[in-house]
């Protein structure tokens, strides 16, 4: 789906610059990503011909931009799948994003995703990159998320994005008794046997997370933890890195820890948790049309409040006894 060629004649004002570093001047709708991806695709010619990011410019050529949707998007289709839609307006949407919900189309799912109920909700998304969506959580990771809803919004998002100025808040219950909060500054790449998991490797991107403890069990912990970088799987990987993962992830827990004596409700909640206990309950960013600080957050869903009331109650058992 291409729409017709923009063409631009290049002057001398840009001699001397790279491609990618021109296209970011002249289309700042645009971000600086998808417009590398249209160089790539060959969207972008430059005096009729595919060149790349790079290519240096002479300032006598003729530019030809041609805008179409990347083939991800083209096979996304919208469906109508309920949002929870915690705060709109014509830049944004904030939208409380339940388990077993995938983010975007990928391998193995190619419908019943976010972004195929974002483009239901709002059919002007088509026309931005993955239907507005500017970061993810993982499947079974519940919360908030921000979605732009123009060219404009999309672009001032992912730019603080990129700076870490969106501030990403967490709650999660993981195995272990914690005695404090603090900081886990480790890099994060593809572990190097199983390809599905990621993992704490020297030679990984650099990944740091805060964490801080708001209650401790007998053998578990609630915590609060706030994100300084956004890697794959990053609070996941860190946590279990520490030896305190998180209660029910599926990919990193391992074996259950069982308070000895709990009782039967604990032990059978514990055994049937079954998605990692991970809710992005606070967003905070800088709103991209009128430039205000804005803060959105959503409750703890059900099922993390039932266990973390079940391990209240343990404790207090306990404590009798």
């Amino acid at each position: 789906m291409s729409e017709t060629p923009i063409i631009k004649i290049l002057t001398e004002e840009f001699a001397g610059k790279r491609l990618d570093v021109v296209v970011a001047e002249l289309f700042p709708d645009y971000s600086r990503s998808r417009l590398k991806i249209w160089i790539e695709q060959g969207q972008i010619l430059l005096n009729g011909k595919t060149v790349k990011p790079k290519t240096k410019i002479s300032g006598d050529e003729s530019l030809q931009l041609t805008i179409q949707t990347i083939e991800s998007e083209v096979e996304c289709v919208a469906e109508d799948i309920p949002l929870n839609i915690i705060y709109q307006d014509e830049a944004i949407i904030v939208v409380n994003k339940p388990a077993g919900l995938v983010v975007h189309p990928a391998a193995g799912h190619y419908s019943g995703t976010l972004q195929n109920a974002l483009l239901y909700f709002d059919k002007t998304l088509a026309a931005i990159p993955r239907a507005g969506i500017v970061h993810r959580l993982d499947k079974d990771t519940t919360g908030l998320m921000v979605v732009a809803r123009n060219l404009s919004a999309h672009k001032y998002l992912v730019n603080q994005i990129q700076k870490h100025e969106v501030v990403r808040e967490y709650q999660a219950v993981v195995h272990g008794v914690l005695t404090g909060g603090g900081k886990v500054d480790q890099p994060i790449g593809r572990h190097p046997r199983d390809r599905i998991k990621m993992a704490v490797r020297k030679n990984g991107r650099n990944a740091v997370t805060h964490y801080r403890l708001l209650e401790r069990f007998r053998e578990h912990s609630h915590i609060r933890v706030q994100l300084e970088t956004g890697r794959t799987h990053q609070i996941r990987v860190h946590m279990s890195h520490l030896r305190h993962a998180i209660v029910g992830d599926p990919v990193y827990a391992g074996r259950q820890r069982i308070p000895a004596g709990a009782q039967a409700d604990l032990l059978s909640y514990l055994q049937s948790f079954k998605r990692q206990a991970l809710h992005a309950w606070r967003l905070s960013f800088v709103h991209p049309e009128h430039g205000d600080d804005v803060s959105y957050e959503a409750p703890l869903p059900q099922d993390m409040q039932q266990l973390i009331s079940l391990l209240q109650a343990d404790a207090q058992a306990n404590e009798l006894k």
